[in-house]
């Protein structure tokens, strides 16, 4: 009876089907080939200059909001860095609204008393969020190349002596990014997965377009900036949600070079909290889809080689996946409705090869990252491939997160900037769930619910035909809806559990009332 109901449809459900498929499989020829760049460029490493004779003097700008966990670990770290004292200024960019002000303020008065070059900057009106503060400080700063570390970060004390021989050897650099890595990898399966897609845009993604001689950006930490490639941009702008992939590829289209280092690494703590990641990812969705709305026209005129062109707007566009997964995700049963009992023949040489280029790409992409990120945080960088499925479906839970971050992106500029909750989070064991900094439970936990049940309905008709090529592809839809779902809801209803169950102590009270 459902087949005659959508028989009218047909073509054009099937159609956008496949022309969906069809496109995700390009994302994912497209992800082979940043493989295949960083395959043959990975040894490829830049020499390492000699020490200058004199130490220009560096500004580190630490962007605060409401940090009040992570706060004095940041400013311990950033005032161990090793390099010449009076050569190194400090700028705590706070617009905090809470208890941080009070720990930034110690902690900076401690470090003063010691010699240390350390400012606090304290906003009480956060226009233009990071961007404006950064904005803020570089007006006032001192140095000639400004470091920017969030405050998630715990830089190592030979990041300056590392980076910054770079920028003094070679006049035309405009900026030096290290590698993320992850001092609470272990904590949770959540962890684990996000430094495995870390990992995949550092190890590989940065890798490829650098030494490929095609743009990448900034991430927004972890990096250091000669302080005119961010004159020459039009320095720091907020009508957009990622300011540091906005500068980067302004800074680019103006003449300046960007060195990626991936020996080079910089630890920080990952989000615990799904609600939090969730957040994250939302902004850095809508954020990069309005920055191609800036940019691309201009990107496309410039004069620049053609493969610079596409990787550009590959890399600006490829958010638009998440729309397209949801769509996906619904013409899924009506998909299966229509095409049970055609030929095995036809599905193997159209369903198989689509299917292949939009997943098994993507696996080979994060297993090559795994294999070439090892270090010290990720001794065992092998046996994380044992995530590589549950990354697989966290990639489609966020679709319900991201749609609409994607489409907000396409209409509207900048937005308020939430930023992601961190807790101090470093091994397993700890809790946070007592701990402030709760991002919002949304609608949208609600719509991957459905769509959890939605796909389990799927796998019981898919058994019940005898569909078992389907069963694969609608278990990671299954898995990534799910998993999603009960993540964030669990630890909303495990709060609210605590907060109604009665203490010992009213417990006494209420037996000596009976």
């Amino acid at each position: 009876m459902m087949q005659a109901i959508l028989s009218p449809f047909a073509p054009a459900l099937l159609a956008l089907y496949y022309f969906i498929l069809g496109v995700l499989a390009l994302y994912g020829v497209h992800r082979l080939l940043l493989v295949a760049v960083y395959l043959r460029n990975r040894r490829n490493r830049p020499p390492t200059p000699a020490e200058p004779e004199v130490w220009p003097v560096v500004t580190v700008q630490l962007p605060l909001y409401n940090e009040m966990y992570v706060a004095r670990r940041l400013i311990d770290a950033v005032c161990a860095i090793d390099y010449p004292r009076d050569r190194m200024e400090i700028q705590l960019l706070d617009d905090s609204t809470d208890e941080t002000t009070e720990v930034v303020a110690e902690r900076v008065a401690y470090y003063r008393g010691r010699g240390i070059d350390i400012h606090h900057l304290h906003r009480t009106d956060r226009s233009g969020f990071k961007a404006g503060a950064l904005e803020a400080g570089t007006a006032v700063a001192r140095g000639e190349f400004l470091a920017v570390f969030d405050a998630d970060f715990v830089p190592r004390q030979n990041f300056l002596r590392d980076s910054v021989p770079f920028l003094v050897a070679d006049p035309g650099l405009g900026m030096v990014q290290a590698r993320w890595t992850h001092i609470n990898r272990s904590y949770s399966l959540l962890t684990q997965v996000q430094a495995i897609m870390l990992d995949g845009h550092f190890v590989v993604e940065h890798t490829a377009r650098h030494r490929g001689g095609c743009f990448f950006n900034f991430n927004g930490t972890a990096g250091i900036w000669r302080r005119q490639a961010i004159v020459d941009a039009g320095g720091w702008q907020h009508d957009t949600l990622t300011e540091d992939l906005d500068l980067s590829y302004r800074s680019q289209l103006a003449g300046w070079r960007f060195l990626y280092l991936p020996d080079l690494t910089a630890p920080s703590e990952l989000p615990v909290d799904v609600n939090g990641f969730k957040s994250q990812q939302h902004r850095w969705a809508r954020g990069s889809v309005q920055t191609g709305r800036k940019l691309l026209w201009r990107l496309m005129q410039a004069d620049l080689p053609l493969r610079v062109k596409v990787e550009a707007f590959i890399h600006l566009t490829n958010n638009g996946a998440y729309p397209l997964m949801m769509v996906l995700s619904l013409l899924v049963f009506p998909a299966m409705v229509l095409r049970r009992g055609s030929p095995m023949e036809l599905l193997l040489m159209v369903d198989l090869p689509l299917f292949v280029s939009a997943t098994v790409s993507v696996l080979i992409f994060y297993a090559v990252s795994q294999l070439g990120a090892g270090d010290e945080e990720n001794e065992s960088c092998r046996r994380n491939l044992r995530f590589l499925p549950a990354l697989m479906g966290l990639g489609i839970g966020l679709a319900v997160n991201n749609t609409p971050a994607v489409l907000g992106g396409l209409v509207k500029r900048g937005g308020v900037f939430e930023r992601t909750p961190k807790y101090a989070i470093a091994q397993r064991g700890q809790s946070w769930v007592k701990k402030r900094y709760r991002s919002r439970l949304g609608l949208s936990v609600w719509i991957e619910g459905l769509l959890a049940l939605y796909f389990l309905l799927c796998m019981v008709y898919a058994l019940k035909v005898g569909m078992w090529l389907s069963l694969p592809f609608l278990y990671l839809f299954l898995q990534g809806y799910s998993y999603m779902f009960l993540l964030s809801v669990v630890p909303v209803l495990r709060r609210a559990s605590k907060r109604n169950r009665p203490t010992t102590q009213s417990m006494k009270v209420e037996s000596s009332q009976t």
